[in-house]
């Protein structure tokens, strides 16, 4: 199976097909794209590593105080996304993009 699967992995890479679909979804070299790279990927995760604890406290504190269900799923969204600090997956994943942005 092992087998199977690295072998229709080289034909994938391989295949000219594959490649020019690949130079074609490829991000142009412009500050747009490095900052949407940087915006959307890595600063979300540096503030999650940094403030993750803040944030979760400060959401589940206003969370009490809450008046409507706009604001209940506000803080409930910030809870979700930031308790458990950044994640390294999607840190990675921002990295390996940026590289792509470049090479």
């Amino acid at each position: 199976m092992k087998q199977k699967i690295k072998t229709k992995a080289i034909q994938i890479v391989q295949n000219p097909a594959a490649k020019k679909a690949l130079k074609s979804i490829k991000p142009a070299k412009t500050l747009w794209g490095f900052f949407g790279v940087v915006l959307f990927f890595i600063a979300p995760e540096i503030i999650g590593f940094i403030w993750g604890a803040d944030i979760t406290g400060y959401a589940q504190t206003e969370l009490l105080t809450a008046t409507s269900a706009i604001e209940r799923q506000y803080y409930d969204l910030l809870v979700m996304l930031f308790n458990e600090g950044g994640s390294w997956v999607n840190l990675t994943i921002g990295m390996a993009l940026l590289l792509w942005l470049f090479f």
